[in-house]
């Protein structure tokens, strides 16, 4: 599933400018120890956290994860969102939970 079809039928609110690769979504991964999701986190994951520093610009950018989706409402700062433009970072947001949003993406992605 292409990140475009993701954010359509999954409803998630896209935070960065619309002009990003439009990425084929690989798998998912939940985590908010940045440490431990820079050694987990794959090429063309949906990474799903309540973490909005702007650390994870970085986080994101050194495991090339697809996109970053933001659970629960967490609403980054501007600074945060500005980088991850800077740097072709997608930031998605939701109102969900993040097993909610697993679930959710893993139903959306299965063969």
């Amino acid at each position: 599933m292409k990140l475009s079809e993701l954010i359509e039928r999954a409803q998630l609110q896209l935070l960065t400018k619309a002009d990003y690769d439009d990425r084929e979504i690989e798998g998912c991964y939940i985590g908010d120890l940045l440490s431990w999701v820079m050694g987990r986190a794959g090429p063309g994951d949906v990474w799903i956290t309540i973490m909005s520093n702007v650390n994870i610009v970085a986080v994101a950018s050194l495991t090339d994860c697809a996109c970053v989706l933001l659970a629960e409402d967490v609403l980054p700062e501007q600074e945060v969102v500005d980088k991850a433009n800077a740097q072709g970072v997608v930031l998605l947001r939701s109102a969900k939970t993040c097993y909610n949003l697993a679930v959710d993406i893993h139903g959306l992605t299965a063969v």
